[in-house]
């Protein structure tokens, strides 16, 4: 049976849904207990994939799940029969050999801040919260649930505790591994309003290990989330879960063995980062003594998370790989800047002030918007997983405003600096303070002045140059009088990915989830209907040429590859084109812009706030004829490239 991927996660979602709905994790259990304590021989010590199947089978568990799953409003086409036990097996999706974690969400309460919501209306457009969840390179997400004081979560994830290149995948974790296993379960959950604004509303590790101590290998918790930012401190609400081992492990370990096991790592922990506090302090000292310019150089060892928790700023970066989902360091620097910008929020303004808050790299990807810091460690470790040696620069833009941006050096010492927040890239060329008065110099393109430090996950330099304006800067890192270099052991020791001081790991990119075509088509019609309405109260006629549509195309796609590659190509074609396309006599006239959302309303608005836009959407004039065209740019992440141009033809008549 063959899917598209599209029809292939829907027809996973119907089946998740009907699970859920018989209690089939219920039954299972059920089945597997009367299995062990019936069917189990003395001499076997576990039971192979075929009995359970054939036990599910002759207690007519399978049967229940096939008679009332129906896939005719997926699949219009013949498919063929299905092996009804391959299906159980792909919807278990359990290997025999290997041990889950299976983590459900039983509901939330006391989420105080929407004590007084109103249940919501069927059909009604609402507020809603998304629950994700990320645990040794496996992500998850909840089905969105209307805002509420008691939030209806309700899902199961199942999270393999032994994956490839994370210990041995071959062998079953026994309860000594997994006891071990330090990675906690990060939970992050989103609010996503009438508008498709986010909000990140809590940011939690949890330590999923006190399973370990339940007789069943199953155990029921309450977790209380906290705010972000300044409101860390507060509870957010709480989320009742449950947590169960798949198999159950045959060895129990009793609480104070978990609870020793959680001292000793806390333990171990606060004497690296005690031992790392020492070394900085002693190593911020001597910078301070190397001139006295450096008092005022930003440089920034430490950095607040969105728990209010102080990490060493190398922490926030690692090599990241992104597949095949991305395919360039262009491309990458493309997709990090179709992220939104938006700076921590302040309680009362904050007298003008900013917000710290650097956040972990799940909470920024869920939300789809950060700040630049947040930006530059994700283009940093993006361009580290491409192989190239980069790093994120702390320094200032005009007007003294701190700021962060990414530096790659070549093999040939070239420099280039990549804004993150716009994928421009910019060469440096450093002046020479010494060279005579009318010798001439270069002139810097880019948007910075200083430069305070700069750091990687294995590296932290400060600058203790004479000055710190970066068109003075020489970015030799080996010359100890430009540079002050800290160990690479002592970054290493808290900041490496086995530390247990430093954040998880990354998680693996998520790829685009929206087809472009579809999203293009639908986009374009909207457009075109915002178009007609608005001509229609200026009392004009609205006449669409549709070829003249279809040549814009080539345009966008060129706009789009020149924002990835820095190369333009493709404008002769365009515009011979649209000579062709145009009559003797007549006028042209076109306007493209650019969006990061799929919002017709509001991008109609944008776009006719311009003059030249306005110009256009309201020509009147002989035989007018319009055109619009959209085209959607998916990218990982559920990020977006949206171009729109409209354009149109008229006779001239003056």
């Amino acid at each position: 049976m063959s899917l598209p991927p599209e029809k292939a996660s829907e027809l996973k979602q119907i089946i998740h849904n009907h699970l859920i709905k018989m209690n089939i994790h219920g039954k299972i259990r059920d089945v597997l207990a009367e299995t062990v304590r019936e069917d189990l021989d003395p001499g076997r010590s576990s039971l192979s994939e075929e009995d359970i199947l054939r036990a599910l089978q002759r207690r007519g568990i399978v049967d229940d799940v096939m008679k009332d799953l129906h896939f005719s409003k997926l699949i219009k086409e013949p498919c063929g029969c299905i092996d009804r036990n391959a299906l159980l097996g792909h919807l278990t999706n359990v290997d025999p050999a290997r041990r889950y974690l299976y983590l459900q969400v039983l509901g939330g309460k006391a989420f105080l801040e929407h004590l007084q919501e109103p249940e919501p209306l069927p059909g009604q457009v609402c507020s809603t919260f998304t629950l994700y969840l990320h645990f040794r390179n496996q992500r998850f997400r909840s089905k969105p649930v209307p805002c509420a004081c008691e939030p209806d979560l309700q899902e199961g994830f199942l999270l393999e505790i032994h994956r490839e290149g994370l210990g041995d995948g071959s062998k079953m974790a026994d309860a000594t591994t997994m006891l071990s296993i330090c990675d906690p379960v990060h939970l992050v959950l989103i609010k996503r309003d009438t508008s498709s604004e986010t909000t990140l509303v809590s940011s939690y590790f949890l330590d999923w290990r006190t399973v370990l101590s339940s007789p069943s290998g199953k155990t029921s918790i309450a977790v209380e989330l906290h705010g972000v930012g300044s409101e860390c401190k507060v509870t957010a609400g709480v989320l009742n879960m449950s947590l169960e081992l798949y198999p159950p492990p045959s060895e129990i370990l009793s609480p104070d063995i978990i609870t020793t096991q959680r001292s000793l790592e806390r333990q171990k922990t606060a004497e690296k980062e005690r031992l790392f506090l020492v070394y900085a302090k002693q190593w911020w000292r001597e910078f301070l003594e190397i001139r006295q310019e450096n008092q005022s150089k930003l440089v920034k060892i430490f950095a607040q998370d969105e728990n209010g928790v102080n990490r060493p700023v190398c922490s926030y970066v690692r090599v990241l790989r992104a597949g095949r989902l991305l395919e360039s360091p262009r491309q990458a620097a493309r997709f990090v800047s179709l992220l939104g910008l938006e700076k921590a929020p302040v309680v009362g303004g904050g007298g003008g002030g900013k917000q710290e808050q650097w956040c972990s790299l799940l909470a920024f990807l869920c939300r789809n918007k950060g700040d630049c810091e947040d930006h530059a460690t994700l283009l940093c470790s993006l361009l580290l997983g491409f192989g190239l040696d980069a790093y994120v620069c702390v320094g200032t833009k005009p007007k003294g405003l701190a700021h962060t941006w990414v530096m790659t050096r070549g093999t040939d010492s070239t420099i280039t600096f990549w804004e993150s927040l716009t994928a421009h890239r910019y060469l440096h060329q450093a002046v020479d303070p010494d060279a005579p008065p009318l010798a001439p110099q270069p002139r810097p393109s880019y948007p910075y002045r200083t430069v305070g430090c700069v750091f990687n996950h294995k590296a932290f330099l400060a600058n203790c140059q004479p000055s710190d304006a970066l068109e003075l800067c020489a970015f030799d890192f080996h010359n100890q009088s430009q540079w002050k270099v800290m160990s690479e052991e002592a970054v290493g020791s808290v900041c490496s990915p086995g530390s247990t001081t430093s954040l998880p790991p990354l998680p693996p990119l998520c790829g685009p989830s929206l087809e472009p075509s579809a999203a293009s088509n639908q986009l374009e019609l909207e457009m075109r209907y915002l178009v007609m309405e608005h001509r229609k109260d200026l009392g004009l006629a609205t006449v669409w040429d549709d070829h003249l549509s279809y040549v814009l195309s080539s345009a966008l796609a060129a706009y789009e590859l020149e924002r990835c590659t820095g190369t333009s190509c493709g404008n002769e074609e365009f515009q011979d084109a649209v000579r062709r396309a145009v009559p003797d006599g007549h006028t042209f006239k076109g306007f493209p812009i650019h969006f990061l959302h799929r919002n017709a309303r509001r991008a109609f608005a944008t776009s006719l706030r311009s003059p030249f836009c306005d110009e256009i959407v309201c020509c009147r004039g002989d035989r007018v004829r319009l055109a619009v065209r959209v085209r959607v740019f998916a990218y990982p992440e559920s990020a977006c490239a949206v171009w729109v141009m409209f354009a149109c033809k008229y006779r001239s008549v003056l």
